[in-house]
Protein backbone atom coordinates (compact mmCIF):
# COMPACT_ATOMS: atom_id res chain seq x y z
CA UNK A 1 0.00 0.00 0.00
CA UNK A 2 1.16 3.51 -0.72
CA UNK A 3 -0.03 6.30 1.55
CA UNK A 4 1.21 9.25 3.62
CA UNK A 5 3.30 8.38 6.69
CA UNK A 6 0.55 8.94 9.29
CA UNK A 7 -1.86 6.58 7.55
CA UNK A 8 0.95 4.11 6.95
CA UNK A 9 1.69 4.09 10.69
CA UNK A 10 -1.95 3.44 11.51
CA UNK A 11 -2.34 0.69 8.89
CA UNK A 12 0.90 -1.06 9.84
CA UNK A 13 -0.04 -1.06 13.53
CA UNK A 14 -3.49 -2.47 12.78
CA UNK A 15 -2.31 -5.08 10.29
CA UNK A 16 0.59 -6.27 12.46
CA UNK A 17 -1.93 -8.32 14.42
CA UNK A 18 -2.44 -10.47 11.33
CA UNK A 19 1.15 -11.73 11.41
CA UNK A 20 1.75 -12.07 15.14
CA UNK A 21 2.20 -8.57 16.51
CA UNK A 22 4.41 -5.52 16.40
CA UNK A 23 7.53 -7.51 17.26
CA UNK A 24 7.37 -9.20 13.86
CA UNK A 25 6.40 -6.27 11.64
CA UNK A 26 9.01 -4.67 9.38
CA UNK A 27 8.52 -1.27 7.81
CA UNK A 28 9.92 0.73 4.94
CA UNK A 29 9.37 4.31 3.85
CA UNK A 30 10.46 4.88 0.27
CA UNK A 31 11.05 8.31 -1.15
CA UNK A 32 12.36 9.60 -4.44
CA UNK A 33 15.82 10.25 -3.00
CA UNK A 34 15.86 8.71 0.47
CA UNK A 35 14.39 5.57 2.00
CA UNK A 36 14.34 4.42 5.61
CA UNK A 37 13.67 1.01 7.07
CA UNK A 38 12.65 0.41 10.67
CA UNK A 39 10.69 -1.85 12.96
CA UNK A 40 7.05 -0.78 13.29
CA UNK A 41 7.15 -0.89 17.09
CA UNK A 42 8.58 1.89 19.25
CA UNK A 43 11.74 1.88 21.34
CA UNK A 44 10.18 0.15 24.40
CA UNK A 45 12.35 1.86 27.03
CA UNK A 46 10.57 -0.10 29.78
CA UNK A 47 12.27 -3.33 28.65
CA UNK A 48 15.62 -1.85 27.60
CA UNK A 49 18.57 -3.93 28.78
CA UNK A 50 16.39 -6.76 30.11
CA UNK A 51 16.86 -9.17 27.20
CA UNK A 52 13.13 -9.23 26.45
CA UNK A 53 12.99 -7.45 23.10
CA UNK A 54 12.17 -9.38 19.95
CA UNK A 55 14.58 -8.24 17.20
CA UNK A 56 12.60 -9.91 14.39
CA UNK A 57 10.98 -6.72 13.08
CA UNK A 58 14.31 -4.94 12.89
CA UNK A 59 15.96 -7.90 11.15
CA UNK A 60 13.12 -8.18 8.63
CA UNK A 61 13.31 -4.42 8.05
CA UNK A 62 16.97 -4.88 7.20
CA UNK A 63 15.89 -7.53 4.67
CA UNK A 64 13.59 -4.96 3.08
CA UNK A 65 16.51 -2.54 2.91
CA UNK A 66 18.79 -5.15 1.33
CA UNK A 67 16.17 -5.92 -1.31
CA UNK A 68 15.73 -2.19 -1.96
CA UNK A 69 19.49 -2.10 -2.58
CA UNK A 70 19.16 -5.08 -4.99
CA UNK A 71 20.91 -7.42 -2.53
CA UNK A 72 18.19 -10.03 -2.82
CA UNK A 73 20.35 -13.07 -2.11
CA UNK A 74 21.67 -11.56 1.11
CA UNK A 75 18.15 -10.55 2.18
CA UNK A 76 16.87 -14.06 1.52
CA UNK A 77 19.63 -15.56 3.68
CA UNK A 78 18.86 -13.30 6.64
CA UNK A 79 15.11 -13.82 6.30
CA UNK A 80 15.51 -17.61 6.12
CA UNK A 81 17.73 -17.57 9.22
CA UNK A 82 15.14 -15.54 11.16
CA UNK A 83 12.24 -17.77 10.11
CA UNK A 84 14.19 -20.95 10.90
CA UNK A 85 14.93 -19.59 14.37
CA UNK A 86 11.28 -18.82 15.05
CA UNK A 87 10.18 -22.22 13.73
CA UNK A 88 12.78 -24.10 15.80
CA UNK A 89 10.65 -24.01 18.93
CA UNK A 90 9.81 -21.98 22.03
CA UNK A 91 13.35 -22.21 23.42
CA UNK A 92 14.45 -20.01 20.50
CA UNK A 93 11.52 -17.57 20.52
CA UNK A 94 11.16 -14.48 22.68
CA UNK A 95 8.37 -14.12 25.24
CA UNK A 96 6.02 -12.22 22.94
CA UNK A 97 5.96 -15.37 20.77
CA UNK A 98 5.30 -17.63 23.76
CA UNK A 99 8.96 -18.55 23.99
CA UNK A 100 11.67 -18.51 26.63
CA UNK A 101 14.62 -17.06 24.70
CA UNK A 102 16.34 -13.82 25.59
CA UNK A 103 17.13 -11.28 22.90
CA UNK A 104 20.75 -12.45 22.97
CA UNK A 105 19.85 -16.14 22.61
CA UNK A 106 17.44 -15.42 19.74
CA UNK A 107 20.10 -13.37 17.97
CA UNK A 108 22.74 -16.05 18.48
CA UNK A 109 20.40 -18.62 16.93
CA UNK A 110 19.72 -16.37 13.94
CA UNK A 111 23.48 -15.97 13.42
CA UNK A 112 24.01 -19.74 13.71
CA UNK A 113 21.24 -20.36 11.16
CA UNK A 114 22.68 -17.70 8.88
CA UNK A 115 26.04 -19.44 8.77
CA UNK A 116 24.44 -22.89 8.44
CA UNK A 117 22.58 -21.70 5.32
CA UNK A 118 25.69 -20.80 3.34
Amino acid sequence: MVMPNLYGDIMSDLSSGLIGGLGLTPSGNMGNKVSIFEAVHGSAPDIAGKGLANPTALLLSSCMMLRHMSLTEEADKVETAVLKTIAAGPENRTGDLKGTATTKHFTEQVIANLFNNT
